[in-house]
């Protein structure tokens, strides 16, 4: 596997050239004071290194050693406590923590992009502070000051680590299931009872504590998801001082045996009576889990993203040097016995459809970072309120589509290999396997395509859908006529995509399962328009620089190939759609 390169110079063109956060950011006075331009560029550079240097070595040996359960005690692979040490002084763990608790405060569009750098380098590593970030950014949110003031700091810091334990045997997405018991004790506490399955970083050797972010029902909760609250459970109880004080009552029963991330901790987690502290309001439990969802779900499109990306730079690096046959137009490399693959037709598709989907999958990724930053920290309630309605209609693309693509360019990038990808010692495998955990966790993305088609295009009438299309047909309007060979099939699509929103609104009304049935393929329609805004934008950005700079002449080369070559793909998802639900039932449950 070639070394990890952190993709630092494409970052700054989407940052700064392509959306100019540095100038959003001088406008905000939640922002002006801790990031501009330079910081952020040093930021990215320094997450760079510790990717590239420290976290990225440990890929490989990671996945051959995993990790190991001793009679409750998790051990982690070799390398990583240390790796993790250097991390959490590095303060990469609180990143985008508050600063009021020790966290760096940085905006979401920034920890995207070390977030990308992290798990591009090691997925399974990347898994443990990104699930401290999202057990922080729960209590910041839901928690009372003196949970907060207790635990946030040794969070943000690394000393301690999170894990958001909501999955049980019997209950995965339907949550409403979950059976695990939060009794009442005489001091405000309470006694929780029960048994997780899926935890990532349940136990492990890491950090000293690991404070648990546990679902469960009081006595008295009413059924369903209702009646679900969110409780504080540290595997370690901590005393008034700050100091650690007796084991809390859980145990990790055993570890997950997985098809790939096998250095990530996965663990069943069994609470026998363990003390825990309420977050938030009784049965408000979902409401608060929904508070990181958002970050949560983007996160993990991401890591598809950053798989893709590895997998990419490991195939064009073994592209020009594998040598194999000859160009058809006779020979490149005349000099010796065949030309490298790359000169072949069919290996340039593979990698130019990696190089338009990596890259369009980062601008889109930081492009609802920014929203979720407007979301927090616009400046009048307007652009707050839009910012959210943005996040909430694109986080569910953002999940399924980053991942699905991600998986797609990971099967490519073994594919360029030939035999050789399917070999370990090469890397591209373990891509394979590791990114295909990110279609399924942190809610599948057939529930993903269930949420955007059910709940954000149907539940608002397309309002939602609305406010998106009005900002690309914008976007187009006062593009400029040098633009017009993106800006046409970018309407055009759009068009596409209206068509089939109103199908969708309309035939939902009369047949319940139309619904169902289109979402998957219209979350796709969704996904590539999103690109194709993408590209439209970078190329816009890049337009007029080519002859200046190589990587302008290869930003647009690479747009003109996602619009001849990648939107096309809508036409035939929408014939899908189209088809309707009736040819789905036609078989009984018995003749399948």
């Amino acid at each position: 596997m070639s070394d990890y390169k952190p993709p630092l110079r494409d970052m700054r063109f989407v940052l700064n050239e392509v959306f100019e956060v540095p100038r959003l950011w001088a406008r905000l006075p939640g922002l002006a004071e801790v990031i501009d331009e330079d910081t952020a560029a040093a930021i990215l550079e320094e997450a760079g290194k510790i990717s590239a240097e420290v976290i990225a070595p440990l890929n490989r040996g990671g996945d051959e050693q995993g990790c190991s359960w001793n009679d409750g005690a998790v051990t982690t692979p070799d390398g990583f406590t240390a790796a993790y040490r250097a991390f959490a002084e590095g303060g990469w763990v609180g990143v985008g923590g508050d600063p009021q608790f020790g966290g760096m405060g940085m905006p979401k569009i920034i920890s995207a992009q070390v977030e990308e750098m992290v798990n591009a380098a090691n997925l399974s590593f990347g898994l443990y502070p990104m699930l401290t970030a999202g057990a922080c950014l729960s209590l910041n949110a839901h928690a009372s000051q003196a949970l907060k003031e207790r635990y946030l700091p040794n969070l943000y810091a690394g000393v301690w680590t999170g894990s958001m334990c909501l999955t049980e045997a019997h209950a995965g997405t339907d949550l409403g299931l979950i059976r695990t018991r939060a009794e009442p004790l005489a001091d405000g506490s309470y006694a929780i009872s029960g048994s997780k399955i899926f935890i990532t970083g349940g136990e492990h050797d890491l950090s000293e504590n690991i404070i648990h972010l546990v679902l469960a029902r009081l006595p008295d909760a009413p059924t369903g998801p209702k009646g679900i609250s969110l409780f504080l459970v540290p595997k370690v109880l901590v005393e008034a001082d700050g100091s650690l004080g007796a084991r809390n009552s859980l145990s990790c029963g055993s570890l997950e045996h997985k098809m790939g991330i096998k250095a990530s901790a996965t663990c069943v987690m069994n609470f026998d009576g363990a003390i825990g502290w309420l977050v938030d309001a009784p049965n408000k439990g979902l409401a608060a889990m929904f508070t990181m969802m958002n970050y949560e779900r983007l996160g993990v499109g991401i890591q598809g993203l950053a798989q893709g990306e590895r997998s990419y730079q490991n195939a064009v690096e073994y592209a020009r040097e594998r040598l194999q046959s000859r160009s058809p137009t006779g020979p490149q490399a005349a000099g010796k016995a065949a030309d490298p693959i790359i000169v072949h037709p069919d290996v340039r598709r593979m990698l130019l459809t990696m190089k338009a989907l990596n890259e369009g999958g980062r601008a889109f990724s930081s492009y609802v970072a920014l929203q979720l930053d407007t979301a927090r920290y616009g400046a009048d309630a307007a652009s707050r309120t839009r910012g959210q309605e943005l996040v909430a209609l694109l986080t569910p693309v953002a999940k399924a589509f980053l991942t699905d693509m991600g998986l797609e360019t990971t099967l490519l990038g073994q594919q360029i290999f030939g035999g050789h990808g399917y070999i370990r010692e090469w890397g591209q495998e373990q891509l394979v396997r590791d990114v295909r955990i990110t279609q399924i966790y942190e809610g599948t993305n057939g529930i993903q395509s269930l949420d955007l088609a059910g709940r954000k295009i149907v539940g608002s009438g397309g309002a939602l859908y609305r406010l998106f299309a009005a900002e690309v047909r914008n976007f187009t309007a006062n593009a400029g006529t040098e633009l017009g060979e993106f800006c046409r099939p970018l309407n055009a699509a759009v068009d596409t995509l209206d068509e089939l929103t109103a199908w969708l609104l309309d035939r939902a009304t009369s047949n319940p399962n139309e619904i169902g049935a289109a979402s998957v393929e219209y979350l796709q329609v969704f996904g590539y328009t999103l690109y194709a805004y993408m590209w439209a934008m970078m190329a816009k950005a890049a337009l007029g620089k080519e002859s200046q700079d190589d990587f302008y002449a290869s930003k647009l080369g690479t747009a003109r190939f996602y619009f001849a070559r990648l939107l096309p793909r809508i036409h035939s998802l929408s014939a899908s759609v189209k088809a309707g639900s009736e040819c789905l039932y036609q078989l009984d449950a018995a003749q399948f």
